[in-house]
């Protein structure tokens, strides 16, 4: 196998396995804002606990899926990555390290992913052929 075809399918795994178990994060949190009574959700901007659900679901849902697919990949991290890190440095910031480990795992691979876009085995990849 030669390295790019290898560093293709490593993209491809990344994105399928980040993107996969972020929407197991994301859709629940659709049934919170769906949900009867008020939202409680971290506010970290001050838009309100609604508006910043409905960002957290924004991104761990549409931009996960968005991944998925490798259809712009690298716009699509953005909201991730501060996603992961509002949920470190905000949402568990008196909790220990391995609260944040998690979100913080979340960011590199995202950040990877940035630099590196979808791959070949992306729509990102066939739309540029």
């Amino acid at each position: 196998m030669n390295n790019k075809l290898a560093q293709d399918l490593g993209l491809l795994l990344v994105r399928l396995l980040t993107g996969g178990m972020m929407l197991t994060h994301g859709i629940p949190k659709i049934g919170r804002l769906l949900g009867d009574g008020p939202v409680r959700f971290a506010d970290p901007f001050g838009l309100g606990p609604e508006i910043s659900l409905s960002m957290a679901i924004f991104a761990e849902v549409i931009c996960s899926a968005l991944i998925i697919l490798g259809f712009k990949t690298r716009w699509a991290t953005i909201p991730l990555m501060i996603t992961m890190l509002v949920a470190a440095f905000y949402a568990h910031w008196d909790d220990p390290f391995g609260k944040k480990e998690l979100p913080l795992l979340y960011f590199a691979a995202f950040m990877g992913l940035l630099l590196s876009g979808g791959g070949k085995f992306s729509l990102d990849g066939i739309k540029r052929k």
